[in-house]
């Protein structure tokens, strides 16, 4: 799992820097602070992150594919272009589907 900050004042294309490895999740920081990440996630078909709970609310988009997001046991399933706001402490659990 790389998990290295990219270079500021560089442009770039998130699906063009994101790693698709069988049977993983692979997470890229974007900016890593005290206050706060921001990172992006690929994932293989079946992967998922499950049972966290951030101090943070966290973003999530679909950039390519479908994912069920649960929030607190309630699912939301999402497409390519949709977003949703994970509230801080709650249990959450990312899948790709």
């Amino acid at each position: 799992m790389e998990n290295t900050e990219l270079e500021k004042s560089k442009a770039f294309i998130i699906v063009e820097i994101l790693e698709y490895i069988p049977n993983s999740v692979v997470i890229k920081t974007i900016i890593k602070k005290t206050t706060g990440n921001i990172s992006a996630v690929s994932f293989d078909s079946g992967e998922s992150l499950s049972g966290r709970i951030s101090p943070f609310d966290n973003f999530i988009q679909v950039i390519d594919g479908k994912a069920e997001v649960l929030i607190d046991s309630a699912s939301h399933m999402l497409d390519t272009g949709h977003s949703i706001i994970i509230p801080a402490h709650t249990i959450n659990e990312i899948k790709e589907i």
